[in-house]
């Protein structure tokens, strides 16, 4: 035989196949380390002796699911047994895998921890016994949050675009991991699992500090608890001269009162270019009419909720826009008045042309003797949120008018405060970016580091 072509063969003795696959086992050989052992699921995984339970009509169940890319088993929902069609379900047991029979692409595998235990799931659902004392259970469950084992799992995946899915008994007698001895699983996992709980600690650290910024702000501005003035339920008559809104809710209904120790004011003091350019020029622009030119869009979905992170980070053609259209200048700020709740925020300090926006924002600048990032603060607060509540209208689109943002009110302290403000918050808002960014890599590190224990590269 040539040697160049020898070089390329690999010798496979018969009592080591399990099966018959060529592909099989240039993957396994090709991507897994040698000196790890390379064990069916079989070895590990035995059938699950599962109790069934008839389903009551008026008993209530937690119905389980799992969820793709090793994020595991978790409680799906919480319903009455009447709501149920299938009057039969499984009982779930602590360290079962558990797995969706007709859909197990994309490692959507998980392992029923002692807290899930007492869940139930129906009969496309199905489980398998762990062995303890033969595979460290968080070791299994990282096993599917890893990209390259979901690859590899995949290549025995079959079934249509919907229903992609391995056999229970094809997983069990088919399919092999790599799998170390338990002392090194053990090691390996206590590794991992030390980077995600320096994650975890990260994570709660930057919560914790968001939270701090809003106590810091309403200490400073010496914002008491918002309270709701109760109107008299009695015939009123109001004079129109004394009326900043018109809608029945603020008519009728309960006003929230802010009380600070500074000054409070409406944002139509504060405002002063409101869809307008500094000429007093309409914003508005159909992008249509410029179908090959590039825009900047920023639409709802490009705004981070609660954070003000722009998302965006490209030029879209005018033709590709399909909503209606405002421009954004430089140094102007967007407020989403769809979903107010949602507090989507931001302010244009970018360096770019032609930046337009959705008209589900409004788009304005303000008074210039006012700190932009303090009255950004200000308007991402709780304060404000607590005023529009409950002075939205549609049900299934909730907007607030132009009407209702301008009569919200906001302290305005001594440029002075407001800057000092500014700089305190903007410090911490970096430090929870620093954090969040920190979090990420270590998560990511976790699983970098996981799998280059078992893969070969």
């Amino acid at each position: 035989m040539n040697k160049n072509i020898k070089s390329f063969l690999k010798f496979i003795s018969s009592k080591d196949l399990f099966i018959w696959d060529v592909k099989s086992h240039f993957i396994s050989s090709n991507i897994f380390k040698e000196n790890i052992p390379f064990v069916l699921f079989g070895d590990f995984l035995s059938k699950g002796n599962i109790s069934k339970i008839e389903i009551k009509d008026n008993v209530t169940y937690k119905i389980l699911g799992v969820k793709s890319y090793g994020k595991g088993v978790f409680e799906n929902r919480i319903v009455l047994g009447k709501t149920l069609k299938m009057k039969t379900y499984q009982i779930a047991q602590e360290n079962h895998l558990f797995w969706c029979k007709v859909d197990t692409k994309n490692g959507a595998f998980g392992v029923v921890t002692k807290s899930l235990s007492d869940g139930i799931a129906s009969s496309n659902m199905t489980f398998a016994k762990i062995n303890i004392d033969k595979i460290n259970i968080t070791y299994l469950q990282t096993l599917f949050k890893s990209k390259k084992i979901n690859t590899y799992l995949d290549s025995y995946v079959t079934g249509t675009t919907n229903r992609k899915y391995i056999k229970p008994n094809q997983l069990l007698t088919e399919i092999k991991i790599p799998l170390p001895i338990l002392k090194e699983q053990n090691r390996i996992v206590i590794k991992y699992t030390n980077k995600i709980l320096l994650a975890e600690n990260q994570e709660k650290e930057a919560k914790e500090i968001e939270e701090s910024i809003e106590k810091y702000l309403f200490k400073e501005l010496g914002i008491e608890k918002i309270e709701k003035k109760v109107k008299n339920s009695k015939l009123q008559f109001i004079a129109s001269k004394n009326l900043d809104r018109w809608d029945t809710l603020f008519l009728i209904g309960n006003i929230p009162i802010l009380k600070a120790k500074y000054p409070i004011v409406k944002f139509s003091k504060i405002i002063t270019h409101f869809n307008t350019n500094k000429k007093d020029d309409s914003l508005r622009i159909n992008s249509k009419n410029y179908p090959d030119k590039d825009f900047f869009y920023i639409g709802m979905e490009h705004i981070e909720k609660e954070t003000g992170k722009l998302l965006q980070d490209g030029y879209v053609k005018g033709k590709e826009i399909k909503s209606q259209t405002i421009e954004v200048p430089s140094n102007y700020l967007l407020y989403g008045k769809l979903r107010p709740y949602l507090n989507k925020y931001w302010i244009n300090s970018l360096d770019k042309n032609n930046i337009i926006c959705s008209s589900e924002f409004f788009v304005f600048d303000i008074d210039e003797n006012i700190n932009k990032l303090f009255f950004k603060y200000c308007l991402s607060s709780n304060f404000i949120q607590m005023q529009i509540t409950d002075k939205t209208s549609g049900a299934r689109m909730p907007r607030i008018n132009e009407a209702t943002f301008m009569s919200l009110d906001t302290p305005i302290p001594p440029i002075e405060i407001q800057n000092k403000i500014a700089i305190e918050i903007t410090k911490r808002k970096e430090k929870i970016t620093q954090l969040k960014q920190d979090a990420l890599k270590n998560r990511e590190d976790a699983i970098k580091e996981f799998e280059e224990e078992i893969f070969t590269k």
